[in-house]
């Protein structure tokens, strides 16, 4: 992936991650096009910052993604970068004698479905870029689940999971597949996750994926310091401890 003069679209761009990504690629000499299902964030990110593009999008639709596809073509023919970023989190409790399934429901289209998706409605266009790219954001969740979170933790180790094939099946065509997995970041993702003192502040995070995705624009993961305790736990002979330290066992 080049770092400059891209057209790139990020999803789930109107806050946190998201939108600090939008700010950094668009700082980098970059054409952004932040997508998402509030109009609110949107217009305000476009108030902040003059030349950001946006646009309505709900991941978890699939018919919404197709017409969304067409749109975002029709609109922007240089597109060559698609940031997989929206997501949401909510926790479950399946031993409750009542265990809803709206929310697993919820979490498995817009974490899963919607990068699927998304990424088979964009290819036709990816394909015809000399410089392509997919970059989809899974978490340190991937590797070491929290008990809290299961769907949410599940729909990022698929993620994981997909990105390391896709990465394969298209390397022949000339797209870069690259895989962020954060660590728990300081953002609204989760109630109170933005004043948890062991959420990573925002900037920092963002400075430092920056940093690696300068160093190694091809990926194909994007792992901060902070998110190895988790990514590398089970190579490292270290899964069971994690597991028990994080869910606190």
């Amino acid at each position: 992936m080049k770092m400059t003069d891209n057209t790139i679209l990020i999803t789930g761009g109107g806050s946190g991650i998201g939108r600090a990504l939008a700010e950094q690629f668009h700082a980098r000499g970059n054409h952004v096009i932040v997508a998402g299902r509030r109009a609110e964030p949107l217009e305000a990110l476009a108030r902040d910052l003059p030349g950001i593009a946006t646009a309505l999008l709900d991941v978890a639709d699939a018919a919404d993604i197709t017409r969304f596809a067409a749109r975002i073509v029709a609109d922007h023919p240089a597109l060559n970068v698609v940031v997989h970023n929206a997501g949401i989190m909510r926790p479950e409790n399946m031993a409750a004698e009542r265990y809803d399934l709206a929310d697993a429901e919820a979490m498995i289209a817009t974490n899963l479905l919607g990068p699927i998706r998304l990424t088979a409605a964009l290819l036709p266009q990816l394909r015809k870029q000399a410089d392509a790219a997919i970059l989809t954001v899974s978490s340190g969740l991937a590797f070491v689940p929290l008990v809290v979170t299961p769907t949410y933790s599940a729909t990022k180790a698929a993620i994981h999971s997909w990105s390391q094939s896709l990465r394969s099946q298209v390397a022949g065509l000339g797209i870069d597949v690259i895989e962020i997995a954060p660590p728990a970041v300081a953002t609204d993702l989760m109630p109170g996750q933005a004043t948890n003192p062991n959420s990573m502040p925002l900037d920092a995070y963002i400075a430092e994926t920056m940093a690696l995705l300068e160093a190694n624009p091809a990926g194909p993961e994007n792992t901060v310091e902070r998110v190895k305790f988790l990514r590398d736990a089970e190579r490292e002979g270290r899964y069971d401890a994690v597991f028990g330290m994080l869910n606190g066992g």
